[in-house]
């Protein structure tokens, strides 16, 4: 049986910015084995967030093959995409996209919620139990506005967590944050990439959140770049 629980065949992405064509992926390929850790390091506009954004089946490829867990994933239509990353994928971004009107345990539990049959009780179990793991048991009920900065990364790490995903994609996870509290979230996704047994792909210019990876990739223009 294949470990391979991502793969990417030959992905190109192309933007049309007036009468131009600009080509931002130019033909990648990649694979993702179960609790591996990958790092995707290159300049800015090298394409890195954009692969992730396809990958993450957030944006389709303008050609190639995207498999997530064994199944064929840019040509499902939008609803069976977003189940699909429901499911198996969790997202952790440089600025952390919470909702600002709930409370951080309803934050981390709504990618739960959205399942159809979910229940409230053992929904807010899990999302208590990754609030604590995180180092956040204290504030539970507190909302965005009212944590720092490193907090609120610490919960949309929790709510990456909450559905038990196959893949974590990671863009800039530390890029909003100082070095102590960077620090203190390089150990934590390690930690939990370990506890949860689950492959972890890091888009990063942070060298040294590079090298905890177990592979480092390096991008340059749309392609990958031979070290």
């Amino acid at each position: 049986m294949s470990n391979v629980v991502l793969e990417a065949k030959q992905i190109r992405k192309t933007f049309t910015d007036g009468k131009t064509d600009v080509d931002v992926l130019k033909g990648l390929s990649l694979q993702v084995e179960a609790g591996q850790c990958i790092s995707i390091v290159g300049a800015s506009g090298s394409g890195k967030s954009t692969l992730l954004h396809v990958l993450g089946g957030l944006d389709r490829p303008s050609s190639g093959e995207v498999f997530l867990c064994g199944q064929r994933f840019d040509t499902l239509s939008e609803t069976t995409r977003g189940d699909l990353r429901n499911l198996h994928l969790g997202f952790v971004y440089q600025f952390h996209h919470l909702l600002p009107e709930f409370s951080a345990l309803e934050n981390v539990a709504m990618p739960l919620m959205l399942r159809k049959g979910s229940q409230f009780s053992e929904v807010k179990k899990k999302a208590e139990y990754l609030l604590e793991r995180v180092g956040l048991s204290h504030r539970l009920t507190h909302k965005p506005g009212e944590l720092s900065g490193g907090e609120r990364q610490r919960v949309a790490l929790a709510r990456a967590l909450v559905t038990n995903p196959k893949v974590m994609l990671a863009d800039e996870p530390t890029g909003n944050l100082d070095r102590q509290t960077a620090m203190t979230i390089f150990e934590l996704l390690n930690d939990l990439k370990k506890e949860f047994n689950m492959a972890m792909l890091i888009v990063t210019h942070d060298e040294q959140l590079a090298q905890t990876a177990d592979k480092i990739m390096h991008m340059q223009d749309g392609l990958w770049k031979t070290p």
